[in-house]
């Protein structure tokens, strides 16, 4: 089963109320489950210590730039193993195609790819942290 196939069954999960789904492809079996937030868990994420002025300057500064957001849920990892240096910093030019980082979802590794030219301007995640589908995590300058 490959990315794109495991991208159409996030998207029938999406648009549907249907909230898990389980296929089995060529002895890989894929399992998603769309959880339902309920509204006292966004209250007590409004709570939390968060500044407000940095998600306004974050729209303002960031117009320009290209979100890499991740295709699927799972882990992300910034470097293809514990020992291995991170694909790339704050800073680094990177080349449309190039492997920014890995997420690891049912002990599958996939690799994350730039889209464009550029340069990367922030890494928006923490190497171990889980996260969603369409979550960002890199913002890069085209070139």
């Amino acid at each position: 089963m490959n990315l794109d196939e495991i991208k159409a069954l996030i998207d029938l999960l999406k648009d549907t109320d249907i909230s898990e789904i389980q296929i089995e492809k060529e002895g890989v079996r894929v399992k998603l489950r769309r959880e339902r937030h309920l509204s006292h868990t966004f209250e007590v994420l409004e709570r939390q210590a968060v500044p407000k002025e940095e998600p306004k300057t974050e729209q303002e500064d960031t117009g320009h730039l290209v979100t890499v957001t991740s295709p699927i849920v799972g882990t992300f990892y910034r470097a293809p193993s514990p020992d291995s240096e991170p694909f790339v910093e704050v800073g680094s030019k990177v080349r449309k195609g190039q492997v920014l980082c890995i997420i690891e979802a049912m002990k599958l590794m996939n690799e994350i790819e730039s889209e464009v030219d550029g340069v990367v301007v922030r890494i928006l995640v923490e190497n171990g942290q889980p996260v969603e589908y369409g979550e960002p995590l890199f913002l890069i300058e085209p070139q």
